[in-house]
């Protein structure tokens, strides 16, 4: 459970980070501007994905290895 969880968050933050590289710099990565329903709350979401990151690596930091 351990690393389903630090896969998730790694996933999040890279996702978060390239949704913020994308609206700062117009590089074409990541997925939150391809998701229609976020148009105009692209960094929002891309925040969100950041800070739901670094929750996940916490939760999974509290649980015991195995």
């Amino acid at each position: 459970m351990k690393q389903l969880l630090e896969l998730l968050g790694f996933l999040a933050l890279v996702q978060g980070g390239a949704g913020l590289l994308h609206e700062f710099t117009d590089w074409h990565v990541g997925l939150v501007q391809r998701i229609g329903l976020l148009d105009g709350y692209e960094i929002y979401a891309s925040v969100a994905l950041i800070v739901l990151a670094f929750a996940l690596f916490a939760a999974a930091e509290s649980r015991r290895s195995g």
